[in-house]
């Protein structure tokens, strides 16, 4: 089994798109947005989107929910880390080594924590 796709809520559909589409542009994602409340950032392999809660309440963050990414190697851990928190984004752990694991922590513009790691 491998995972489909992930979904994380927003309140600010523009400035989270703003936020996720300069986080990946170097990561050949392809950006879809097929209604004014979701948008896809697609790879080969792969679905990230973030979305108006289809319930209409205020999106929140989940204690303890994080997405993780794989991006490579330490330097490109410590330039999405960098990119991440120059967009907006609050730092949750600088990168750094953790276990067999090079990896940083942040958090996006709506409190969501994200991993990159190598």
């Amino acid at each position: 089994m491998k995972m489909n796709y992930v979904v994380l809520g927003t309140n600010d559909m523009d400035a989270s798109g703003a936020f996720y589409d300069s986080l990946f542009a170097q990561l050949g994602l392809q950006c879809l947005t097929p209604s004014d409340r979701m948008t896809y950032w697609l790879g080969e392999d792969f679905a990230f989107a973030t979305a108006l809660p289809f319930d209409t309440k205020p999106a929140t963050n989940g204690n303890g929910t994080m997405v993780g990414f794989c991006v490579g190697g330490p330097d490109a851990v410590a330039r999405l880390y960098a990119l991440a928190i120059d967009l907006g984004g609050t730092c949750e752990g600088k990168p750094n080594q953790r276990g067999p694991k090079f990896s940083a922590y942040v958090r996006d513009l709506d409190g969501n924590k994200l991993c990159f790691s190598d």
